[in-house]
């Protein structure tokens, strides 16, 4: 038997974690207890407060189902999901920056070819014309990479939040010469779900639960790592508060109102529209 005391109940719990047989797991789990305890003795919580912890994340469990996960809402808003993608990803040289999976990525997008309208809807927002490129480091157009793009409509909403069916949702593949363009909506900024334990957080913590207006962009070429990434708008309200801390200043882009029908009929669309370009650049897999 052990009489512990704060410091040697700490080491106790480390010590019995020191037999994991997978040095990763006993990597993590030694850390975790040594910040978990270093947190308790730090803030010295007490038995209620222990219990309002445990019941907050009970919580936070019981709001997931196939099409909720607040616990990936709870890691995101609390900067954990940003501060991986930071570690994980890293930047190279002049390689676009990764950004946040977010909760609306779906396996299976319909394929449709350069030029498609991913507005389903006349009510999805304001015509918007988002063209591109990709290349590799050294300035190689990359040919048939593919372009996985998802985005809200104009009231803030993904399609998995709506009946219909797939809608501003697509996967394209770039021309010979690495260029892309389709047709969807200007983005609009929207409020992440508030009506679970994470929206009480953030109503405890006096934070608002505002995104920055932006698109999203998984692309993947042969011999390169898959690049997942957002785009935000240029004087967007919430680029300094976005509620899950994913703006980087390098993927903050101009979206351009376009007047002229001139200009509308080289993309098939009525003026006004709105227009955005960026030239996405992939590290290679082993970068």
């Amino acid at each position: 038997m052990s009489d512990y005391n704060e410091q040697t109940l700490t080491e106790a719990v480390i010590n019995r974690v020191a037999a994991t047989p997978d040095p990763r797991l006993r990597q993590i789990m030694t850390s975790l207890v040594k910040h978990l305890h270093g947190c308790v003795r730090e803030v010295r919580p007490t038995w209620e407060e222990l219990l309002a912890g445990i019941q907050f994340l009970t919580a936070v469990g019981q709001k997931c189902d196939d099409k909720r996960q607040e616990f990936i809402l709870l890691s995101d808003t609390l900067g954990v999901s940003m501060l991986v993608d930071l570690i994980s990803y890293g930047k190279v040289g002049n390689a676009t920056e990764s950004d946040l999976l977010g909760p609306a990525w779906v396996e299976g997008a319909p394929e449709l070819p350069l030029g498609s309208n991913l507005a389903e809807h006349p009510s999805d927002g304001e015509p918007c014309v988002i063209t591109g490129s990709v290349a590799s480091l050294d300035g190689t157009p990359l040919a048939g990479a593919v372009v996985d793009f998802w985005e809200t409509d104009g009231d803030g909403f993904y399609d998995l939040q709506k009946p219909d069916g797939p809608n501003l949702r697509a996967r394209l593949r770039t021309d010979a010469s690495g260029q892309f363009w389709f047709r969807g909506v200007r983005p609009v900024c929207y409020g992440i779900p508030t009506d679970g334990p994470v929206g009480a957080m953030l109503r405890a913590t006096n934070r608002h639960n505002m995104r920055a207006a932006h698109l999203h962009f998984m692309i993947s070429a042969p011999g390169h790592a898959r690049l997942v990434t957002q785009l935000f708008l240029t004087g967007d309200q919430y680029l300094d508060s976005d509620a899950v801390f994913g703006v980087k200043e390098s993927l903050v882009v101009d979206c351009e109102r376009v007047e002229t029908r001139e200009e509308a009929a080289k993309y098939q669309v009525e003026a006004p529209f709105y227009r955005m370009h960026y030239d996405f650049v992939l590290k290679s897999a082993q970068a």
